[in-house]
């Protein structure tokens, strides 16, 4: 069996100075554009992936430290897919996408790189955005800067 690498990946960690967990840590941070947040609710935050697979991967986190969907409150629970809802909208109109791929990756065994903080993943794709880059040349290709996307849906988002 071949194995496909990913060290992408691996540059969330090597970056992140905190000593505790990123999701607590970023909200926390109060800079919410140099930390990519775009959306603050009453349970839980939206925030840009610092390493997307596509421009505008969005996830939506609660901002307490829970690890599975069970641990969640009810009005966590809501909240979190009323914004996952909403990103579905506002990617929608800002980035004309061709679909989305929404989830969640629970434990490290399913592909979560943060494990211990529950978070889901909104990624807009298009058809063929998949292609020989990340396989061959270990290289993604994103077609719009963080900053650039951070604007775009920041305002659709307020």
């Amino acid at each position: 069996m071949e194995q496909l690498w990913a060290p992408w990946r691996a540059k969330l960690f090597e970056n992140y100075q905190g000593d505790g967990c990123i999701f607590c840590d970023l909200p926390a941070g109060g800079d919410d554009a140099k930390n990519l947040i775009l959306y603050r609710g009453e349970t839980a935050f939206v925030i840009m992936n610092a390493y997307p697979y596509a421009a505008g991967h969005l996830m939506v986190v609660p901002l307490r430290h829970v690890d599975r969907l069970a641990a969640l409150t009810a009005a966590e629970r809501q909240e979190i897919m009323e914004l996952v809802t909403r990103c579905e909208t506002v990617l929608t109109a800002a980035m004309k996408p061709e679909g989305l791929n929404v989830g969640f990756n629970l434990g490290k065994a399913a592909g979560a790189g943060v494990d211990a903080h529950l978070h889901c993943h909104i990624v807009p794709r298009w058809v063929g955005d998949t292609n020989f880059m990340p396989v061959i040349g270990q290289t993604r290709v994103i077609n719009e800067s963080l900053e650039a996307t951070y604007n775009k849906l920041k305002e659709q988002l307020s």
